[in-house]
């Protein structure tokens, strides 16, 4: 027998982001078979990867039998096994959608994609009536969410069974109406480290994130910590930057440095990465030109690693552990300025004490203002960019820690020609410093593809310099 459906297609509904599948139903005298969850097709034709990892069946016994209206804080793909449903849905997430309605009856041919906070019901056609749901979260205990009532006329849901002969819980019957509900508020984004120059740019750009100071705060969110790590509800949030790093490089080196470098570096994206994977959020990390060696005159975003220090090496094993995360930007950048101490501002400083360094002129790289690195930030989570790893520097010529002295020293005021180029050699002598990468260029070609056009690294720097330093 031809299957009732030839192709399997995906069409959208009056609710945002509601999908209705129609199945191929594969007949012969024996029954029926059919792909009721196929996430390599289902994706491609638009699905999200939403990442079930729970199967949950329900009978219904007698024609008539009523559930819902409920809308839980999951994601999750309903279909029937057995017999038919009339099923209907109801926006109750906050925002212009909110009360919108949708239904449809479902047999074996029909799946419909149901996203958090969509409040879910049916009603059972035949006798026998089995009907299944994949959801992407575990049930946990003490989980409140809205719920309608079922004949609320404001909703108006043309049940074909009447419902004062449909059977119902008396949970159900005591459900609030529309006007009565509290709507679901959308997961949350967390920025991590939030008290660095990345962090304090990223609350910037995300003033509605939740943000997590490591240090000096309470709470505290250790990630080598696992009772710290279990107790935080990581399923309340749909975003997590990470800008929490190990950033002191010399350090990195020492004895009592390497081993804090590789717990923020690698072993935190680790357990991040895992939470991402089990929670289903989207996790940003940033990474460095130091997983590097700066041999090539130009870095692109699979260029082997090749680590030269214990900070580039701990920043390469956590970038392997971030891309193991379904949904994961890793932003790899380069010679990061942002508020608080750094190159510029300890330049701007000598220059105004009539202090007259040596630097280094052999290093070449762009400057990356940590404005930018938000910026690109926001534009490839809005944009819906491809997952994956993305270079992000400021544009511009490339050039060597000298020549961005001078400049500094310039738009001070002071002559450019009172900064000493000196060679890494020259400069290291009797120095316990770490290896850094002769050239630390990254190639913006992938993220200008998704529409991001990078500010241009001097105008950057002429308007910080003008700018007063955060206190």
């Amino acid at each position: 027998m031809e299957p009732a459906v030839k192709e399997l297609s995906v069409e959208t509904t009056p609710i945002p982001g509601l999908l209705v599948l129609r199945l191929p139903v594969h007949e012969d005298d024996r029954g029926w078979f059919k792909e009721n969850w196929q996430r390599e097709k289902m994706v491609a034709l638009g699905l999200p990867d939403f990442g079930p990892v729970q199967n949950n069946v329900s009978y219904n016994a007698r024609r008539g039998a009523t559930r819902g209206i409920h809308a839980e804080p999951w994601d999750k793909l309903v279909s029937v096994t057995t017999g038919r449903v009339f099923a209907a849905w109801v926006d109750l997430r906050r925002g212009d959608s909110f009360g919108t309605t949708f239904h449809i009856e479902v047999d074996p041919s029909v799946t419909v994609f149901v996203p958090r906070g969509v409040g879910n019901s049916y009603q059972a056609l035949e006798d026998g009536t089995s009907y299944s749901y994949l959801v992407n979260d575990h049930w946990r205990a003490g989980v409140s969410y809205p719920a309608v009532h079922l004949g609320d006329p404001a909703v108006a849901v043309p049940w074909p069974i009447a419902l004062d002969d449909a059977d119902i819980s008396e949970k159900d019957q005591r459900n609030p109406l529309l006007a009565d509900v509290v709507p679901m508020e959308p997961r949350r984004t967390l920025i991590i480290g939030s008290n660095g120059q990345l962090g304090r740019a990223l609350a910037l750009d995300f003033p509605e994130a939740d943000r997590v100071d490591l240090v000096g705060t309470d709470p505290v969110l250790d990630l080598t910590d696992p009772t710290a790590v279990g107790a935080w509800p990581w399923h309340e949030y749909d975003l997590v930057l990470n800008a929490a790093a190990y950033t002191a490089v010399d350090d990195a080196e020492t004895t009592a440095g390497r081993p804090a470098c590789w717990a923020a570096n690698a072993q935190a994206p680790a357990v991040l990465a895992r939470l991402a994977q089990e929670h289903g959020f989207t996790l940003v990390h940033y990474s460095t030109d130091y997983v590097f060696d700066g041999t090539e005159d130009t870095h692109v975003e699979d260029e082997p690693f090749s680590p030269l220090g214990v900070y580039g090496q701990s920043k390469a094993a956590g970038d392997l552990a971030v891309s193991t995360a379904p949904r994961h930007y890793l932003l790899r950048t380069s010679w990061v300025i942002g508020e608080g101490r750094n190159f510029v501002r300890t330049m701007q400083s000598l220059a105004e004490r009539g202090i007259s360094p040596s630097v280094v002129d052999d290093q070449v790289g762009r400057l990356t203002f940590t404005g930018e690195l938000s910026r690109a930030t926001r534009h490839l989570v809005e944009s819906g960019a491809a997952y994956g790893t993305y270079n992000v520097t400021n544009d511009g010529p490339p050039t060597s820690w000298a020549d961005l002295a001078r400049e500094v020293f310039a738009l001070t005021g002071r002559d450019p020609g009172d900064v000493t180029p000196v060679s890494t050699e020259e400069y290291a002598a009797g120095k316990a410093l770490a290896p850094r990468p002769a050239r630390s260029v990254l190639s913006l070609d992938k993220l200008a593809r998704t529409g991001f056009v990078s500010e241009d690294a001097r105008a950057a720097l002429v308007r910080y310099c003008q700018s007063e330093p955060a206190s």
